[in-house]
Parts: C-alpha cells; structure tokens; sequence
C-alpha cells in the first residue's frame, strides 16, 4: 500500500491552527475596522507542545526561503517567544544563531536598555505573528538600524494578503492598494517569508469534505474580494 503524499508545508500549518484553536471563524472586527470572517491568534499558541510544533512550522518556512541572515529579532511582545522558540528549533536543525528582543519600556537599573539577549549584528531577521498595517516591523527596523545592524527579513505566521491602512493628516484612515507585505518588501526593502496565506487557507477550505468548514469557503472569499490584494 502506498503512503498518502504529504500536504504542502501551507497546507500544514493551516490544520494545525484550525486544530490548536488559533484560527478561527465568525465575525471578527480587526483593528482596521473590519468585519473579518476568520481570526488568527497567535497567542493561542499557550502551552510547549503547540509553541514547540509552531517553531516547527517557522524553522521549515524560513529554511525553505533560502534567505540569508546572522541573527533573529523578537519584537515585543508576541515576538519574544516566538524568536526564542524559532532559535531552538533552528539550533535543534544545526543553523544555531544568536537572538534577541526588546522591551517596551526601558530598563533604568542592572544592564538598562531597552534591548536584551545578543548584541544586533549583520543581517538580521524579524519574527512575527502577522504583519496587519506595518507599523511594528517598522519599529523593529528602527531599533535594529539604531543598533548598527541590517533589517534583512521578516518571518510571519500568515500573510493576509489584504490591503493596509493609513492614517492621514486629518485623523481620517484610508485603504491603500497594498498589503503590509507589499509595504515592507517594496518600500522597506526586507525579505518577507510567510508560512502561509490567505490563499492557502481558501484552498485549504475548497478541499473539505466537513460541511461546517467548507461553509466557510463563501464569506471568506467574499472578504478577499473586497479587501484583497493580488
């Protein structure tokens, strides 16, 4: 008998969050306003054997990628577990490399500061949940170039592949006709690896046979096509 071939890696990964409970649907309000069909938490990854299996995911995207880098950055606060756990996981593969993390708030006493672990070096990359209007890898990018280090890449969970906002002179915010993604690979200059995207969780969606998930399928493309971006 022959073995089932295994689903692409994107494919995985959505399984694995609809099974931890992290990606979810219903009607969910982001932080643009919108009235999203799906939610993806991130911070649902709450106990070692889905944080451990998420490093998993990260360590086998980023490889993948083939990008180049010295050292990983968690950008407070979701970051910091998730540098930590991607750094063991690409350790544990024999691509050992320094990390570190900032705090929101700046130490006063003892080291001070706002950054801990090694010293920002070389090319440095980025790991994050999601990537929604840009603004925290911009921060990233900030404190890394203030460091003296390259802002080389960045590494999330899943690329929405919706359009970002912006704020305008007068407080008003506006769609712009590009995802946080497109920003920071074509106005930042940074690599972006995503493990999956919107994309693959609709094609994940079109597959079921389970009539309580492929319900899903109408609303959430109904949302891609309002918001998408190719």
């Amino acid at each position: 008998m022959s073995t089932p071939p295994t689903p692409p890696l994107a494919q995985r990964f959505v399984q694995f969050a609809l099974e931890a409970g992290v990606l979810r649907f219903g009607e969910f309000t982001t932080k643009a306003g919108r009235l999203s069909p799906y939610f993806f938490n991130a911070g649902l990854f709450d106990d070692g054997a889905k944080l451990g299996r998420l490093a998993e995911f990260y360590a086998e995207a980023i490889l993948a990628s083939g990008m180049a880098f010295d050292m990983i950055f968690g950008p407070a606060y979701k970051g910091i577990p998730l540098a930590a756990a991607v750094a063991v996981e690409l350790a544990r593969r024999g691509h050992n490399r320094p990390f570190a993390y900032n705090r929101k708030e700046a130490k006063d006493h003892g080291e001070g500061g706002s950054l801990v672990g090694a010293p920002l070096r070389g090319r440095v990359l980025i790991i994050d949940d999601v990537m929604s209007a840009g603004t925290a890898a911009r921060e990233s990018i900030a404190l890394i170039r203030g460091a003296g280090a390259t802002p080389h890449a960045v590494a999330i969970a899943l690329d929405r592949q919706e359009m970002a906002t912006e704020v305008g002179p007068d407080g008003t915010v506006r769609d712009v006709p590009y995802s946080a993604v497109q920003y920071v690979q074509r106005e930042l200059g940074l690599v972006v690896c995503s493990i999956a995207k919107l994309d693959d969780l609709l094609q994940y969606l079109s597959q079921q046979a389970d009539p309580q998930l492929a319900q899903y399928q109408a609303p959430v493309e109904a949302y891609r096509a309002r918001y998408g971006v190719a």
